[in-house]
């Protein structure tokens, strides 16, 4: 899954509902009874960061809740990983390590295990096996065989260097309508015939001026939705799920995912808005109550941002339904336990310690490294998956805060 994000103001969302806790707690118990194969996927590796020697596994000791054991033993060295460097610390250096409910991003570790590098690829049996540990089970686990590094840009040398971004992104959810109708009337394409023979494609604005990009486009229509902002923000998120009306009154859930772009470079509508100084919110609520002042104005804001993504569409099982899209690594996305990051600093497939506080919410937890997205560049950079629907929307829409990372790399015998 690809996605861009989108310039917002620091207003306050809702924070996060009981029905994510109760579905993970439901996934992780499905997690007990399902065993996965290990399907060893291409990954890209950090040269300097040595890959894991597997040895001869110990039993698991449960710490008790709230306790970290001893963690006084010298450090490894520093490491460096593309864009970053990676600085060791201890365990204890970790806020909130000792009361993260782990079983929540058990879920998400499993799915990377689907596609692990090499470097995590030995560690998967183990991690499979601990999917009916306790928590405390686990957290002793990854203190045995993991070393956390913090992640610090490589020009790292001043106070703060070690902080970053962290923004949010989500799977809309929106009706639409096979055929074009009353209140459907916005398509969304899959990718038309020699689209890889015109690079870049046709702009946004050329899609919808020109007789010839129309007719390329003619009979890639997928469905119908019925604001050209969802269309957008459909786009922008990279995914969706969508309700679909079918011709026999029927309708049934589907998944669009990523299948390509314009190959046009992404600007922000929000971004627009604010450096035409029309706007001091620009939210997707911000944006749209801007446009009911301004609806005259629609195709400007629209055709400031060149890229359209085309989507296939994808059956939507109720598994299916119980995560989201496939990121980057190639695996379903667990909302709140999977973020979006910069390859070029963190491998896919890292299990990674989050550490956020802002306006919007309060994050201290074990987060997995399975997407990137064109606006994530830099070491310590992370788009925070949210999930689907209205709420996700609304907390991804306005999540912009600082952000603090420490991956955790398998130990060295």
């Amino acid at each position: 899954m690809v996605h861009q994000t989108i310039s917002s103001s620091a207003a306050r969302a809702a924070s996060a509902s009981t029905k994510s806790k109760i579905m993970n707690r439901l996934l992780w118990r499905l997690s007990r009874c399902v065993a996965s194969a290990a399907i060893v996927g291409t990954l890209w590796g950090c040269a300097s960061a040595p890959p894991y020697n597997p040895a001869r596994e110990a039993g698991i000791a449960a710490l008790a809740p709230g306790a970290l054991p001893g963690d006084n033993g010298p450090l490894p060295p520093a490491l460096q990983s593309g864009k970053s460097r990676w600085v060791p610390v201890r365990w204890a250096d970790l806020p909130g390590f000792a009361d993260d409910p782990l079983f929540e991003a058990w879920n998400a570790w499993i799915k990377s295990c689907e596609r692990p590098g090499p470097t995590f690829a030995p560690l998967c049996a183990e991690v499979r096996r601990l999917s009916i540990g306790t928590g405390e089970e686990q957290r002793a686990w990854m203190m045995q065989h993991l070393q956390p590094y913090r992640v610090e840009p490589l020009a790292a040398g001043s106070p703060g260097a070690s902080e970053g971004l962290l923004t949010g992104y989500y799977e809309p959810l929106m009706d639409a309508s096979r055929l074009p109708g009353p209140g459907y009337t916005v398509p969304l394409y899959r990718p038309p015939a020699g689209l890889n023979q015109r690079r870049p494609w046709y702009t946004r604005q050329q899609i919808d001026t020109l007789p010839e990009a129309r007719a390329a486009l003619r009979g890639n229509e997928i469905a119908y939705v019925a604001d050209p902002i969802d269309a957008l923000i459909l786009q922008i998120q990279g995914s969706g799920r969508l309700r679909i009306a079918e011709p026999d009154g029927s309708q049934h859930l589907v998944r669009l995912a990523f299948a390509g772009t314009n190959d046009q470079p992404y600007q922000s509508v929000g971004r627009w808005l604010l450096d035409q100084g029309a706007t001091r919110d620009a939210t997707w609520p911000g944006i749209r109550a801007w446009l009911a002042q301004n609806p005259q104005r629609m195709n400007e804001l629209l055709w400031s941002n060149p890229r359209v993504v085309f989507f296939r569409e994808e059956p939507l099982s109720e598994l299916d339904a119980a995560f989201g899209p496939r990121g980057a690594q190639g695996v379903a996305l667990t909302p709140g336990r999977s973020i979006a990051v910069d390859a070029a600093s963190i491998p896919y497939g890292t299990p990674v310690w989050l550490a956020s506080s802002g306006a919007q919410v309060n994050l201290q937890k074990l987060v997995l490294a399975q997407d990137t997205g064109s606006a994530i560049v830099g070491a310590v950079r992370a788009d925070y998956f949210a999930g689907w629907g209205a709420q996700a929307g609304e907390l991804a829409g306005r999540l912009k805060q600082p952000l603090k990372l420490w991956v955790l790399w398998p130990k060295q015998p």
